[in-house]
């Protein structure tokens, strides 16, 4: 069998969101499109050789975190007003261009944070609560139908944008050995997905 190239549906955006910092809508679907195209390119050249597909053999965790990056990258490509940011696992993930010296902030105001989530509805945990603008992609990975050569691509489902508050967060309090995070609590998620970019 052989391996499917993803796309968005063109009629699933919403031609009413309001982007932010000069974004627009073709920079979001081309930043998918890219990171479909290397998942195709990838699982093509592993499945030829009876190997497992990227998507099988990654970690939940380490699939979000290799999809936030590759899509921060991506969405700053055709971008005409936001970079990544040059800082090392800084805030927010896209920063506003020449903002910040060398494009590069610890912690900055001026810019879009990218987060990726099996959750559907786009919930997600945060580092922390703060005021920012927030990108959710939602995505989706069959892990079900056997054989797993049939499986179905990777597939983003849900994609929201919107500006969220530090009021918008409850706190995730941990155990001794554990990261406190924070979550857009109900009204908080809500006030999210009714900045909704894509749903499928």
């Amino acid at each position: 069998m052989s391996v499917q190239r993803n796309t968005l549906d063109p009629t699933k955006f919403n031609a009413n969101a309001a982007l932010p910092f000069e974004l627009r809508m073709d920079d979001i679907r081309a930043a998918v499109q890219d990171v479909y195209d290397f998942f195709h390119d990838v699982n093509a050249g592993l499945m030829a050789k009876g190997l497992d597909r990227l998507d099988d053999m990654l970690r939940p965790a380490v699939m979000s975190g290799v999809l936030s990056d590759m899509l921060t990258a991506s969405v700053a490509k055709p971008s005409r007003a936001l970079v990544v940011n040059q800082y090392f696992n800084g805030h927010p993930d896209l920063v506003l261009k020449g903002q910040y010296a060398g494009n590069a902030v610890k912690a900055g105001d001026k810019g879009v944070e990218i987060k990726t989530t099996r959750k559907p509805g786009g919930a997600v945990d945060t580092h922390g609560a703060r005021e920012q603008w927030m990108c959710v992609f939602v995505y989706n990975v069959d892990t079900i139908t056997e054989p797993a050569r049939e499986r179905r691509p990777m597939s983003f489902n849900e994609i929201y944008l919107g500006h969220v508050d530090v009021a918008d967060f409850r706190r995730n309090e941990r155990g001794d050995l554990g990261t406190r995070t924070a979550t857009l609590h109900a009204e908080g998620i809500a006030k999210l997905r009714r900045s909704w970019i894509y749903r499928a």
